[in-house]
């Protein structure tokens, strides 16, 4: 919003797109307090309304910045990141441990956790695995999803777990320089099998899956997989990792599939 504009809507346009996809009139009287362009008009509107409310709106004017006003918004290509990251605040799907960062804390500490991605491939081979596990204990807790430590129950070893959205996740954690076949992913299902009917799975192989070992896994799993090339994207865009894995459920509830690369989703 500068100069009392908001996106390129004229007054028309930002009425009839309130109206429409909101089902708001943004041009009601209440919403004047602090002036009548467009710009002060939103302002006093998301400082006036529910946190839903808000959060509706924003990802609703998101949703329509990017399919629309793509050029001439701004260099910051991180800009995506903190609007998913603010709405995952305001509807509480989000909940950080504390006080949230203030915006350039966070980025520091993403920025800390990509090198720390990095510096796990200099190391021996069964401390890499280790050090891979608590990077991703402390990717989960940057985002508030409550990450323990692993654990072992009758004999079978579980890298960790997470909660999403009041639902618990066990997840593996593979580094290793080959990609991963169906054998690991059957192992980890297998675990996962023998747990609550509701629990969900993540499976992060480093350097991916093969191609052979996802179509033998199979489809309509309880398990998701991600890889290191996901979490580097997810961190280079300041993607709030939540918001991640939330896409790439809903993508493999609606194809069956259970790897979706971050950059397709």
């Amino acid at each position: 919003m500068q100069s009392g504009y908001v996106l390129d809507f004229s007054d028309r346009t930002m009425s009839d797109f309130f109206l429409e996809e909101l089902n708001i009139n943004i041009d009601d009287q209440k919403w004047v307090q602090e002036g009548t362009s467009k710009a002060k008009r939103l302002r006093y509107f998301l400082k006036t309304v529910d946190n839903v409310t808000a959060a509706r709106t924003i990802r609703a004017l998101w949703d329509y910045k990017a399919a629309f006003c793509r050029s001439g918004t701004g260099p910051d290509e991180n800009v995506e990141g903190r609007v998913l990251d603010l709405i995952g605040k305001l509807t509480g799907t989000r909940v950080d441990a504390g006080t949230p960062p203030a915006p350039a804390r966070n980025s520091m500490l993403i920025a800390q956790l990509r090198a720390d991605l990095i510096a796990v491939s200099a190391l021996e081979p069964q401390a890499r695995g280790y050090a891979f596990e608590r990077f991703l204990k402390g990717a989960f807790n940057l985002y508030g999803m409550l990450a323990k430590d692993r654990f072992r129950l009758r004999g079978e070893e579980i890298d960790g777990s997470f909660v999403l959205d009041y639902e618990t996740y066990l997840f593996e954690a593979k580094w290793k320089f080959e990609l991963t076949g169906v054998d690991d992913l059957l192992v980890f299902d297998g675990k996962l099998g023998s747990r609550a009917a509701w629990a969900r799975g993540l499976f992060v192989s480093y350097t991916g899956f093969t191609q052979g070992g996802l179509d033998a896994f199979g489809r309509g799993r309880r398990t998701i997989c991600m890889t290191g090339q996901d979490f580097d994207e997810a961190l280079s865009r300041e993607l709030p990792l939540d918001h991640v894995i939330r896409e790439k459920v809903r993508r493999a509830v609606e194809t069956g599939a259970p790897f979706t690369p971050v950059r397709d989703l």
